[in-house]
């Protein structure tokens, strides 16, 4: 079967998923976590990737990135996990892939999903059962975005900006999302775009972008297949 194509949205932020081998674990110590961290910031810079959110798990990494375009976020982790599993395989002599093949993702609509990923992602290790609250997990952006840490990983979107005129605002108003849960609705689309690679989006915006760019960017529609034109049906 052939590999479903990601959304390509250049300037869009993406959610990144990227897996252990056979769901292997990725991180066994923290200089580890240390020492992946410590590549993502540098070929991040490099490759003029911003990261918005992030976090650490046993077997996964979760990413929110913002890139000229989505090759760069390919060349990003590319170089990474070179770097990470040379090392890796180095501290615990082996050989051998540590990651999958193919890291998913999705491209995020900002206005309708962004701070909803953000926090999706720092409270994946609450949803684990790691920690009681995300403040209590070390290795995520949930200290730089909520506490005003400082995180020299971390590049502030437009719409983070927003939510206060200083960092102490900002963070304040954005601890506040955190009061209320994520409803389930809004899991289930974070989970299946980022597994299909679709644009995470509202229908409505989705069918605009889809009109303006003349192709799906969404789940294909049941029955027969519609070509996209440039007048809402």
């Amino acid at each position: 079967m052939p590999r479903r194509s990601r959304s390509d949205l250049a300037g869009f932020p993406l959610h990144v998923i990227q897996r252990g081998n056979n769901r292997a674990p990725c991180f066994l110590s923290d200089p580890d976590r240390l020492a992946y961290l410590g590549s993502l910031g540098r070929y991040a810079l490099r490759h003029e990737v911003a990261v918005h959110a992030w976090v650490l798990m046993s077997n996964h990494v979760h990413l929110l990135l913002t890139a000229p375009a989505p090759a760069n976020v390919s060349r990003l982790l590319q170089a990474v996990g070179r770097s990470y599993v040379r090392r890796f395989n180095d501290t615990y002599e082996r050989s051998g892939t540590l990651w999958e093949g193919r890291f998913r993702a999705c491209a995020v609509h900002a206005e309708d999903y962004l701070l909803a990923c953000m926090r999706y992602i720092e409270l994946n290790p609450v949803r684990a059962g790691l920690a009681d609250d995300p403040s209590n997990y070390r290795w995520s952006s949930y200290g730089g975005n909520a506490l005003a840490r400082e995180d020299p990983l971390l590049s502030e979107h437009a719409l983070f900006l927003r939510l206060g005129r200083t960092p102490a605002e900002r963070s304040r108003a954005y601890r506040e999302l955190f009061q209320g849960q994520i409803a389930e609705g809004t899991l289930v689309e974070i989970r299946g775009a980022t597994a299909s690679g679709h644009l995470l989006a509202s229908k409505h915006t989705r069918r605009e972008i889809e009109v303006s760019r003349g192709k799906l960017l969404g789940p294909a529609p049941i029955g027969r297949p519609r070509k996209v034109t440039g007048l809402f049906i």
